[in-house]
């Protein structure tokens, strides 16, 4: 890209072809999730916590990339909505830790059933939607890290 690039052609735009892409798969998923009672938030969530018995909230929001002032309200509402454990850790009580609870853990086969229509509905095939998939991880791991 040149400073002579034409700044008008929206459609050109790697951030706006980001930001709309995202936007139409959020709508995919907000639709889906309905069907659970659950936000799109909540989902990355459950995502994040499903390969774990417990997380600190800390690292939660680490790996989301939310801070505390998002994170906190997102996980007292799945709180009381029965989704997760949020409690003081024995050992040292100034981690506040969180899990899913077993009634979270019983929608894991209706999330992958959504995860497989929301894949579906992208028109990707197979290796197209993991080289697509490699891409995106790639240059969010290069925004986030910096230039190498």
């Amino acid at each position: 890209m040149t400073a002579n690039d034409d700044l008008s052609l929206l459609d050109e735009r790697l951030c706006f072809a980001l930001y709309s892409t995202a936007q139409a798969i959020t709508r995919e998923y907000k639709s889906l999730l309905g069907r659970l009672n659950m936000t799109y938030p909540q989902y990355l969530v459950f995502l994040a916590l499903t390969p774990e018995d417990e997380i600190t909230v800390k690292a939660l929001g680490e790996r989301l990339y939310l801070d505390s002032g998002t994170l906190s309200p997102l996980l007292k509402r799945m709180q009381q909505a029965g989704l997760i454990h949020r409690y003081r850790d024995a050992e040292d009580e100034r981690k506040v830790m969180v899990s899913l609870t077993a009634q979270a853990r019983e929608l894991t086969p209706e999330i992958a059933a959504i995860q497989q229509e929301v894949a579906c509905s992208t028109g990707l095939k197979k290796p197209e939607f993991e080289q697509l998939l490699g891409q995106l991880q790639q240059l969010n791991r290069h925004l986030r890290l910096g230039h190498d």
